[in-house]
């Protein structure tokens, strides 16, 4: 079912935030970071996978998704909804079934055999597609799955996840190069207010995480391996 309640945007995002703490997608460790994709540490973690085991709250934030994409792009503004493998998948899917749209999903290279595709699903020239994620740090990967889609003649002007780090400026900046808007329901900083409202860390770990968030790129160079 098409959503048609539109909560303010700061609303949902402290809903979202709460949920991704309730259900402990967010990990705070100062002690022993983590360590990134990119090789590089960090006081925090974020598996928005574990969304899809919760029903209740994965629904609430599919809708919220919804919403927000309707509410800044337009209600008749997509043609087909596409997830980037792996973890879009069953967002995207969600996401189609609320909008009543047709569902793709982009691989992050060729399969290598049969068709050699990187598109599965039907996805024609002149579609305008949505690309869903979990999440996003600096838009990186995004680019790759947006070039994937725009090779069949389709365009892609719009990517939506729940969690966008929000703490990388060049971020939208970089998208916005490839004119591409991001869409997101909310950021570590909701995280870091709402962990604080609920008191769900100690006092220690959120004034490193602050500071991480505050200057993250600084963080990361003053503990990398030598």
């Amino acid at each position: 079912m098409i959503p048609t309640a539109f909560p303010p945007k700061d609303e949902i995002a402290r809903l979202s935030a709460r949920a991704l703490l309730e259900i402990k997608a967010v990990h705070f460790n100062a002690e022993t970071p983590f360590t990134l994709a990119s090789g590089l540490p960090s006081p925090t973690y974020i598996d928005c996978r574990k969304l899809i085991s919760f029903p209740r709250i994965r629904s609430t934030l599919m809708d919220f998704l919804c919403i927000t994409v309707m509410r800044d792009a337009g209600f008749e503004a997509f043609d087909n909804i596409a997830g980037g493998e792996t973890a879009g998948i069953p967002f995207a899917a969600l996401v189609a079934e609320r909008l009543a749209l047709p569902m793709s999903y982009v691989r992050k290279k060729p399969k290598g055999y049969g068709r050699n595709a990187r598109i599965e699903g039907a996805m024609t020239p002149g579609q305008r597609v949505l690309l869903v994620e979990d999440l996003t740090t600096d838009g990186g990967s995004k680019l790759s799955f947006v070039e994937a889609i725009r090779e069949t003649g389709a365009t892609c002007a719009h990517t939506a996840v729940i969690f966008s780090y929000g703490i990388f400026p060049e971020t939208r900046e970089r998208l916005a190069a490839h004119g591409v808007t991001l869409h997101h329901l909310c950021t570590w900083w909701d995280v870091l207010d709402e962990a604080r409202a609920q008191g769900s860390f100690d006092a220690a770990t959120m004034t490193e995480v602050e500071a991480f968030l505050t200057a993250p790129r600084a963080w990361q160079d003053a503990r990398k391996p030598a």
